[in-house]
């Protein structure tokens, strides 16, 4: 194991009196006004997109150990759908121990960025291409610029790994090097299939539904059912709750007909075979062999896709693993970072070799 991680029996400590203060150290907040692209519908409100900047420098600056490691590039992280920067910190932390800084935009909807619905629990976006012209606007700008001309990475999670994947085809040059955790290439839609889904989601959003929660959805509840994360470190997920629960604009938890119909469009955009002929950053594709949130067959019909078109993409699985994999148990996180980490150091495998699972 690369890295000593957090001591599960002593997490809330060690995250609230080490991590957290450390982080907030050597954070930049900021914010960006969105980005403009032609074909995209015009807003009645653009707002401003939040981010927060993690200077790797500062970080070995605040170490007592007097430790410093070589500078290595920038990571911007993309997350998934309901997220908010602060989940990350976390992985942050490791990547500022790795020698890299962290750049983290919120998406729109999300965290403290602009939203367009008045129900703070509800996730709304326009148009898919909206994530992606932002995040990409985001990492040529303000990650760039902090990156000073190191290595510009990519780390995108679920939705943020989806809208990731969109940007490797659209900016085939705008990463050195991508890792894609539990891609949302398609998202598992209930026990309905996503073509069924996507028909639902579109005639909804034409009666003029497209900003109310999707039927059966129910608001955020401070009461944390950890029903869905029994495999996981339960220490993590409670503290992640606890972070929404102290933060009102961390409590989004419903997808909006629009979103569904959007991630929907997204997951037939990013799988087109023309589209993965475009990829040129060499990928990392992490899978979770228990995932309840994103399906994990389009991953591997996108990572064929992309290695038929010429590009360098390779799979890990983790078998034990629920969807989020940072937030298993030591046993499965230190093998994961191992696996992120060695992949950003070293030289990738070449176009078309084969997966590998853990």
């Amino acid at each position: 194991m690369r890295l000593t991680l957090i001591d599960e029996t002593r997490y809330a400590e060690e995250m609230d009196d080490v991590v957290v203060p450390a982080l907030a150290a050597c954070c930049d907040e900021g914010w960006m006004e969105p980005a403009q692209r032609p074909g995209l519908p015009e807003l009645d409100d653009p707002g401003r997109l939040h981010y927060l900047c993690y200077d790797a420098g500062r970080f070995d600056a605040l170490r007592e150990d007097g430790a410093t490691a070589t500078f290595r590039g920038t990571i911007v992280l993309s997350y998934g759908f309901t997220e908010f920067a602060q989940k990350y910190s976390e992985m942050i932390w490791y990547f500022l121990l790795s020698g890299y800084s962290v750049c983290v935009l919120e998406h729109r909807g999300h965290g403290h960025s602009a939203r367009d619905v008045d129900d703070p629990g509800v996730v709304w976006i326009d148009d898919w291409r909206r994530y992606a012209v932002d995040l990409a606007k985001f990492a040529d700008t303000v990650a760039r610029e902090h990156a000073d001309g190191s290595p510009l990475y990519l780390y995108g999670h679920s939705m943020g790994g989806g809208v990731g994947a969109a940007v490797l085809e659209q900016y085939p040059s705008l990463f050195d090097k991508a890792v894609l955790s539990s891609p949302m290439i398609a998202p598992i839609t209930a026990f309905i299939p996503n073509g069924v889904a996507a028909a639902l989601a579109e005639l909804a959003c034409g009666l003029g539904l497209g900003k109310l929660p999707v039927a059966g959805q129910t608001a955020f509840c401070e009461d944390l059912d950890l029903t869905d994360y029994r495999e996981a470190s339960e220490p993590r997920v409670r503290w992640y709750h606890r972070q929404r629960c102290a933060d009102p604009a961390c409590r989004t938890n419903m997808p909006s007909y629009n979103w569904v119909r959007e991630a929907l469009r997204l997951s037939r955009a990013v799988l087109r075979p023309e589209s993965c002929a475009n990829v040129e950053t060499p990928m990392l594709i992490c899978q979770a062999g228990h995932d309840i949130w994103v399906r994990n067959r389009p991953q591997e019909t996108f990572a064929a896709r992309v290695r038929e078109g010429g590009g360098d993409v390779r799979l890990r699985r983790f078998p034990e693993s629920l969807h989020e994999i940072f937030s298993m148990p030591n046993d499965t996180l230190g093998r994961y970072l191992d696996c992120v980490l060695d992949f950003l150091d070293e030289p990738v495998l070449a176009a078309g070799a084969e997966d590998d699972a853990d």
